[in-house]
């Protein structure tokens, strides 16, 4: 067993309304900096062991799937690592 990370970037998919994101740019804004669009993503960091990279994709993978995302709402894209 080798040691993995798998981070997971989780983000609303373009058109799904993003209320941090909106208010993060409004008050962007009011401080004076010219934003022309902002988009918030959450970002999970996972280490865990797998048989091969392989493995710790296809793992970190199903973990988006079932908890981590909502793929009918969100993207997500995985990146495993070695520890």
């Amino acid at each position: 067993m080798t040691a993995y990370t798998a981070t997971v970037t989780v983000r609303p998919k373009r058109g799904v309304l993003n209320p941090e994101a909106e208010t993060t740019q409004q008050a962007l804004s009011r401080l004076g900096f010219d934003v022309n669009a902002l988009r918030s993503a959450d970002r999970f960091e996972i280490d865990f062991d797998a048989e091969s990279s392989e493995a710790a994709a296809e793992r970190a993978e199903e973990m988006a799937e079932r908890l981590l995302a909502n793929p009918t709402i969100h993207d997500y894209e995985v990146v495993v690592t070695d520890r």
